[in-house]
């Protein structure tokens, strides 16, 4: 038979991150180029003592559950955890997602319709692209500095384009890893408020900083959905999750923000898959608000490991193949954003360093249009060795390229 597939169906085949996430599977090859953790560092006995509790305990785990997502779980989400970062949320304004990259699939359905104007970062992130392309958007980028969004160029694009939505991540923004400064938080949200711009706050990467591991960046910098708490006018819609901090396979992620607009994603996503696990949701419950662990101590090794291999990575970068490129050292979050030395393809680059073992994300995957003398690294999924043998491996490949041009 032949199918007939939608125009915007072939966007997900020719994704260049389809192949990436592809090679990267088959083992041998060393990944700096997805959002993943280190899975050394994963919970491995707490998860599988609360994995054992709570199936032992309560057969209705395994059973169908609550749309929205499991009560025990939301009601911690917006108790401590929300409020140590200024963050209040109304009844009925948090839904439990399969990741935040569901929450943006799920509000991009109900909130975006073909050739609406969407803002984005530049550069953003690769799924949030994804998404949005899928729903027929015309994606329009926003130029930033070391602090964030140019309010300048913001408020021209909010006028030459009227857009529906802004998505941003302004706590160690991927892939660039920039924390807004308060002042351009204020800024933003001024600007989208008063222009009736609905704000896609992708916090995913916020508790992952390396300045001070005790003091947490929402203390200085809250995030605009704290900010706007006061009015409640639903300007900002507050997206995160646990697959950075805890586990990806748990795939539990939120979206906190007005209960209408929560309503209309809750009813997308009974349309999608009915509910998010349970099972999963009530063995991350287990793990957060019943076992020894500690959410917060676990972050802090985080932050103290993945800072120590971000110097690694930077300290490789001082070699002689990487001369021309520039970085600047984020203050948190997964990923290093590097200019390559001139003459370089980020995508030609790509297809060497996978002949080598080694793959990484291709700026232009990041970029509404351009991107392609930049490339993204992660260096909080590979161990240490491995970090070096990969960098090592990167570095034959841009010399090779370097030596032909």
């Amino acid at each position: 038979m032949k199918y007939e597939f939608s125009a915007r169906a072939h966007t997900l085949l020719s994704s260049p991150l389809l192949s990436i996430r592809t090679e990267t599977r088959r083992g041998s090859l060393i990944s700096l180029a997805e959002e993943l953790p280190a899975e050394e560092l994963f919970p491995l006995s707490l998860l599988a003592e609360a994995a054992s509790n709570v199936i032992s305990a309560n057969a209705e785990a395994l059973q169908y559950g609550d749309p929205a997502g499991y009560g025990p779980l939301r009601e911690w989400l917006t108790g401590d955890w929300f409020k140590s970062k200024g963050v209040s949320v109304a009844e009925g304004g948090v839904l439990l997602t399969t990741g935040s990259q569901q929450a943006v699939d799920l509000l991009s359905r109900v909130y975006i319709d073909p050739g609406d104007r969407v803002l984005v970062e530049h550069p953003t992130s690769p799924g949030c692209l994804q998404a949005l392309r899928m729903q027929g958007a015309l994606i329009i980028p926003v130029q930033g500095d070391k602090e964030g969004l140019l309010p300048d160029h913001l408020r021209e694009q909010i006028r030459k384009y009227r857009p529906k939505m802004l998505f941003a991540a302004p706590s160690f923004t991927n892939p660039s890893g920039i924390l807004w400064s308060l002042q351009r938080r204020k800024e933003v949200l001024e600007l989208c408020a008063a222009h009736n711009v609905l704000i896609v706050e992708d916090d995913s990467y916020g508790d992952l900083h390396f300045e001070k591991y005790g003091e947490h960046p929402a203390r200085r910098y809250p995030s605009l959905y704290a900010l706007e708490n006061d009015s409640r006018s639903g300007h900002v819609l507050y997206i995160g999750s646990f697959s950075k901090t805890v586990a990806p396979a748990l795939r539990t992620g939120w979206a906190a923000g007005s209960p209408e607009l929560i309503r209309m994603m809750g009813a997308a996503k009974g349309m999608a898959d009915w509910q998010s696990s349970s099972l999963n949701q009530q063995l991350l419950h287990h793990l957060l608000d019943v076992s020894a662990f500690d959410l917060r101590e676990h972050i802090s090794l985080l932050n103290r490991e993945y800072n120590t291999r971000l110097k690694l990575m930077a300290e490789l970068l001082k070699r002689p193949a990487w001369k021309d490129s520039f970085y600047e050292l984020p203050r948190g979050g997964m990923f290093l954003w590097v200019s390559l030395p001139p003459g370089l393809d980020a995508n030609l680059l790509l297809k060497c360093a996978l002949g080598k073992g080694v793959a990484f994300m291709p700026g232009t995957l990041c970029c509404v249009e351009g991107g392609g003398d930049y490339i993204r690294l992660n260096f909080s999924h590979p161990g240490r060795d491995e970090l070096l043998l990969g960098m090592n491996l990167m570095s034959e490949a841009v010399t090779e390229f370097t030596a032909r041009s």
